[in-house]
Formats: structure tokens, sequence, C-alpha cells
């Protein structure tokens, strides 16, 4: 059982933070907002540094401002009541799961069940779609194939590029981990198996490997698939989208 604490009179619920990247920053500062009002007590932090992402969104600067634990690896997660998984980079296996006691949620920046895995933004607009949104679901040990809890969709703008959509997905995924949080430590939610929206609205997984492929520009394509897929992968900060011309890499300006 868990090791509690009494908070006026009330057992105080234990919460695991698995994150990373800003968005991870900001739902954790939120957490750390409420964190009283919501009667949580944060058992564990968990993150990687990403080196792109700089020191304006140092999870562990920010646990430590907050004498939180931080810990090693999956292995040391504490038994606990929830774990809130924020773009955390593992999958975790049932033993992790079943470290806590009522849930086990995450935070995925896309529709499920039709973007599962990673490079969703880039697939979204590659695939010409005109809705996008956000994901609560339960952790099980498949890559965000759990049952959903929350969502919230949104219309793609036209002709939108991924910065774009991500933006968007980013204050869509913010503002949805807001507006739940108390639900999620309430245990108040009904959750609705991805196995019953299929039917409706198709599924699919992607790796992150995967993305090196799609900025691999066909010059034989039509016009409006390459314009497409520099849309999709024309993201600032990482490598741009390039096609072959006589054996030579050439990259597509976007200015």
């Amino acid at each position: 059982m868990c090791e509690r604490t009494y908070f006026y009179g009330m057992q105080r619920k234990k919460i695991v933070f698995l994150g990373a990247k800003p968005i991870g920053y900001q739902c954790l500062l939120y957490l750390l907002s409420v964190r009283d009002e919501l009667n949580l007590e944060i058992a564990g932090i968990l993150t990687h540094a990403r080196k792109e992402f700089g020191n304006a969104h140092d999870i562990n600067a920010l646990a430590a401002d907050h004498q939180l634990p931080v810990l090693d690896s999956m292995n040391d997660i504490p038994a606990c009541d929830i774990i809130y998984s924020v773009q955390h980079h593992e999958i975790l296996t049932q033993q992790h799961i079943d470290r806590a006691v009522q849930v086990a949620v995450n935070l995925h920046m896309a529709p499920l069940p039709e973007y599962r895995g990673s490079n969703q933004f880039s697939y979204a607009i590659i695939d010409g779609k005109t809705e996008f949104g956000t994901t609560i679901h339960k952790v099980d040990t498949r890559i965000d194939h759990g049952d959903i809890l929350f969502q919230q969709r949104f219309p793609i703008p036209n002709n939108c590029w991924v910065a774009e959509l991500y933006a968007l997905t980013y204050e869509a995924s913010l503002k949805l981990f807001m507006d739940t949080l108390a639900d999620i430590a309430n245990g108040d939610y009904q959750a609705t198996s991805q196995a019953s929206l299929e039917g409706r609205y198709g599924t699919s997984l992607h790796y992150r490997n995967e993305v090196i492929k799609l900025k691999e520009i066909d010059l034989s394509w039509d016009r409006e698939k390459i314009e497409r897929h520099i849309r999709a992968t024309a993201m600032p900060g990482f490598e741009g989208p390039y096609c072959y011309i006589n054996g030579k890499k050439v990259y597509f300006s976007t200015h």
C-alpha cells in the first residue's frame, strides 16, 4: 500500500509525473500551482533533457526549485495513486503501470485512435485531414492504445504548416490538461475504448524515425503532393524537406 500524507484530515493522493519538452514543463508548472487545492502530493518526477528546448523548459531545474524527488528510471516509480505521462519517451511495462493504484494516464498531442505514436502533425497534413485534436487516455502496454478519458478536437486551418498545427495542438493540450486535472485526481471520468472508434476515425501507428523518409520529396509527384509534404515537414530548428537532383541533396527553401 502507498504511504499517505494526511491533509486537513483527508488522505492526500500521490501522483508521479513523467514528462518532457515544453508541454511537459508547462503541465508540471500547473500541477505545482494546484497541488494543494487538489490535495495532491507529487511523489516523483521523471524526465529526460532535450537540448533543442534549452534551459527555459528544464524540468529537472523546476523539480529542484520545488524540492521534488527526481527519479533515475521508471523502475524507481514509487507506489502511488496516479501516474501522469506528458511527452515521456519510454513505454511503461505492466509492472510500472501497476504502481498506480488508481490510474496511469498519458496526454497524447493528437486525436486517437487516428494518430498513435510520433510525427502525428506531419501525417495529418500529408493525409489532408481537416480536423486534429489532443487526447488524454489510460496507459496500457501498447503505444497510445489505452481507453480515452478526455479529448478535444479542432479544425485544421487551410494550407496549414506543421509548426502552426503544433502550436494549435500545444495550446489545446495544455488547456485540456488544466481543465481535466481535477477530474483525473478525483476519478471523475468515463473510459471509451479506442476500438469502438476505429470504424469512424480509422487508426495508424507511426514511429519517430519515419519522419526522415517523409522529408524526401520525389519531384515526379504532382504539385499538390509536393506542397503538402513541404508544409508537413518544414519545422524550424530541424532538418527541412529535400530532394535529390543529379545525386545531390538539395533542400527546399521555405522563406
